[in-house]
């Protein structure tokens, strides 16, 4: 029996608000230089990520408001147009900074990698609901990695770190839905293996590890550089609001991928520590909701989105410190990219959706 649909998680609502404005306040410090510049407008970025933003916030108030019940019956869709918009976009895809990553429709473009997160996750928490007698086999281990793998394939022609993040979302939800463990162990080793011969395929990739060792050495170095030198200059209560040097042409398109490091120029590590306990406090409130979820379909959802957050921003916050290779992924929330925000947004709907039916 489906239990009586409830108020929606006010918490998680609330930590969603307040992330996306921190971000629009941030994006404008950061972003105001570049747009000036560029653009003759130093509100150019932050107008198009408010636009995005409104539209995101409109998208997470009507899919909050759905069943989600229903909306196993266009999983199965989603994720075929996921796989036909990202082969859209290596046969007809706009080129930005060497890498095929947008469709242009008209006068809109998008990342269509991003809408794969989200189709992933409706898709696999469907999968994995209806297996009712194959939840402890590896096959059903072995038919989850299977079926993204093809959209793992196409993203990662040309956005590795969003593959990454998708086949990731993938090897969670397989884990939660699986009660051995021991098996993992030889995905985690057959998948080290697989990203060291993906790697190996490409120069720039191998160039990638060696700028990561020896930032100082390498041209392209001078980004993690000059992150690293905002991270440093920020103290422990930082510079002040608007008043990093850094993002004054020294970090290159601080408003993307190194927003962070600015975050740490301008608030220091006091207001950087404070946003990593938000993404927590975001992430303990998936947990809560998916562990009170009325049947597994719910729980997988909310558990999926707790893999893709988590994973973006740990990635994120690694590449700016330099723990790990470049691999050009945004802060979510945060980092400027419209596509970004209105999934993202889109995908804490589906969050506060589940919520709504949560014993």
């Amino acid at each position: 029996m489906r239990p009586k649909r409830r108020n929606q998680d006010y918490t998680l609502q609330i930590i969603v608000l307040i992330l996306v404005a921190f971000g629009l306040i941030t994006l404008y410090s950061t972003s105001a230089y570049n747009g000036q510049v560029r653009f003759m407008d130093s509100g150019y970025y932050f107008k198009k990520q408010l636009f995005a933003t409104i539209l995101g916030l409109a998208a997470m108030t009507v899919v909050s408001r759905l069943d989600y019940h229903y909306l196993d019956r266009f999983a199965v869709w989603g994720y075929l147009i996921s796989l036909a918009l990202s082969t859209a976009v290596l046969l007809f895809g706009d080129s930005y900074n060497g890498s095929k990553r947008w469709l242009s429709l008209g006068p809109l473009s998008f990342q269509p990698s991003e809408f794969a997160k989200p189709a992933v996750i409706l898709f696999l928490a469907y999968i994995i609901s209806r297996q009712k007698k194959k939840r402890n086999s590896m096959l059903l281990l072995v038919m989850v990695i299977g079926l993204v793998l093809p959209i793992v394939g196409l993203v990662g022609t040309n956005n590795l770190s969003t593959a990454v993040i998708i086949l990731g979302i993938a090897v969670i939800l397989a884990f939660i839905s699986n009660p051995r463990y021991l098996q993992f162990v030889w995905i985690g080793l057959t998948g080290i293996g697989f990203i060291a011969v993906f790697l190996s395929m490409e120069q720039y990739r191998l160039e990638r590890l060696a700028i990561w060792r020896d930032p100082e050495n390498f041209e392209k170095g001078f980004q993690t550089i000059q992150g690293l030198y905002a991270i440093g200059s920020g103290g422990l209560f930082g510079r002040g609001l608007g008043e990093s040097m850094q993002k004054l042409g020294f970090v290159p398109e601080a408003q993307n991928d190194m927003i962070f490091s600015i975050i740490c120029e301008e608030l220091g590590l006091t207001g950087a520590l404070l946003l990593i306990i938000i993404f927590m406090i975001m992430l303990w409130r998936f947990m809560v909701i998916a562990t009170h979820a009325p049947d597994l379909f719910g729980s997988l959802i909310c558990a999926g989105i707790m893999g893709h957050i988590a994973i973006q921003v740990i990635l994120n916050i690694a590449v700016v410190t330099n723990t790990i290779p470049n691999t050009g992924i945004t802060l979510p929330f945060i980092s400027y990219g419209g596509t970004s925000v209105l999934f993202l947004l889109s995908e804490m709907g589906l969050a506060l959706s589940v919520s709504r039916w949560q014993k």
